[in-house]
């Protein structure tokens, strides 16, 4: 990731991080309504045509696709994610969602790292962003980037999306 700090704060203190995330996390915080609502829901179709004799392929939900442009329109994503899961023992998505909900403020970057894990493998592997959607993971990541936000950065309680 390449967030920068404006020096009018002690790097990796609680106001820089707040600062660093907040804003990448907005971007993503307009589609927790749509994740929350399509999770055990499936978001992509395979398309396959016998007559052209062709390779299926996913076709996806459009509001996933613009929660994915948007999600790599952000710093947070970091192709160095395989190593947020070997130090914190994630295997499967119930570790995902173990870890994601006993996370603090200091965990921000390796909840950057699930959401990299997700749209970065995504990019090659057809079934990963619904699989994302699907399990809650995608949701319950961007849900609690924006609460630890939100509580450490003193806004109200109430979220943006």
């Amino acid at each position: 990731m390449s967030f920068e700090n404006d020096n009018n704060v002690n790097e990796n203190s609680v106001e820089d991080i707040v600062s660093r995330y907040r804003p990448e996390v907005s971007k993503l915080v307009p589609y927790l309504r749509w994740l929350k609502d399509n999770a055990k829901v499936e978001v992509a179709s395979s398309y396959s045509n016998s007559d052209l004799k062709s390779m299926p392929f996913p076709v996806y939900d459009s509001n996933l696709l613009a929660f994915v442009k948007a999600a790599q329109s952000t710093n947070l994503l970091d192709r160095n994610y395989v190593y947020v899961y070997s130090r914190n023992h994630l295997n499967t998505a119930k570790d995902e969602l173990l870890f994601i909900h006993d996370a603090e403020i200091k965990d921000m970057e390796d909840l950057a790292g699930i959401l990299s894990k997700y749209i970065l493998s995504g990019m090659t592997k057809g079934t990963v962003w619904a699989e994302g959607v699907r399990n809650g993971v995608l949701y319950n990541v961007v849900a609690k980037m924006d609460e630890l936000c939100r509580v450490w950065g003193h806004e109200s309680d109430k979220p943006l999306a």
